[in-house]
């Protein structure tokens, strides 16, 4: 049996890549590791499995941003200011999909993947970040034994997103663009600048990433559907599993230890630059 072309047995593996692509895309920001790679294995034209990707991700969008309301709670600012970024530079990014060759991005995307990771792993702010967190949970104790000598700690001071870093928000405009440009290893750049950013704890950066990604997907989506170069059971069956996928991703990596979760996305961010630089400069 099949639809619109495509088997009942090949649309069933491009749902379970989706839930893969999914979860690996909310956990270390890293979809594209499984969801290209697959669709290229089941027979779809590269062009044609790259706009067909940006579409049926936005399941991990969705899904995560569902499922992650714990950890974006306090930061409804930035996944505000993120959102906006986000469709604005996808838009731009997908302008210059129609005006540029893709070399201009392949040739740099490996080392950028790369210092991403470098950053993840040795960010010299992580230390400063852990002391700030350890005196918020101090002083939250001390609130809530009754010493009013202690300062208020609250989302309403964590969401003050003017005290973020100025160069935060000129990374984030070159994620989006790059996501609506390219898109592969999107994911492990905005996790890099905003762990740089000690904005957060790992698992709400982890899920701040999805924001800008999502926003840019959906505008890049639109302008895709709009030329007519979608495979659309295959973009259904991805969006499906990916939705699967990334909502069953919070819950998981919230009972993760930082550190191995940031090792994962290292891990991630070294292999997608090992299989990009190959295809690129071999």
């Amino acid at each position: 049996m099949t639809i619109a072309g495509a088997s009942i047995i090949t649309l069933l593996w491009m749902l379970l890549a989706g839930v893969g692509a999914g979860f690996v895309g909310y956990a270390v920001g890293a979809s594209s590791l499984v969801s290209y790679p697959a669709m290229l294995a089941l027979g779809v034209p590269p062009v044609l499995a790259n706009t067909t990707n940006t579409v049926g991700v936005l399941g991990t969008g969705i899904g995560g941003c569902i499922s992650a309301r714990r950890e974006l709670t306090g930061h409804r600012g930035r996944v505000i200011v993120y959102a906006i970024i986000g469709v604005a530079g996808g838009f731009a990014g997908g302008i210059l999909l129609l005006d540029l060759p893709p070399q201009v991005f392949e040739y740099l995307v490996p080392p950028l993947i790369l210092l991403s990771a470098a950053i993840i792993a040795f960010n010299p702010r992580r230390r400063i970040h852990n002391r700030m967190q350890a005196d918020a949970v101090t002083a939250e104790t001390s609130i809530r034994a009754g010493d009013p000598s202690m300062p208020v700690v609250g989302d309403a001071v964590r969401d003050d997103i003017r005290k973020d870093p100025w160069w935060m928000w000129f990374g984030m405009v070159f994620v989006s663009v790059y996501s609506g440009y390219f898109g592969a290893g999107a994911g492990t750049l905005a996790l890099a600048m905003l762990d740089l950013g000690r904005i957060g704890p790992f698992v709400e950066i982890n899920a701040l990433k999805i924001i800008v990604g999502f926003g840019a997907n959906v505008t890049a989506s639109i302008m895709f559907i709009a030329r007519g170069s979608v495979n659309w059971p295959f973009a259904i069956a991805l969006g499906i599993g990916c939705f699967i996928g990334s909502y069953i991703a919070p819950p998981i990596v919230r009972r993760i230890p930082e550190n191995i979760m940031r090792a994962a996305a290292v891990l991630a961010g070294v292999i997608l630059a090992a299989k990009l630089g190959w295809s690129t400069y071999f």
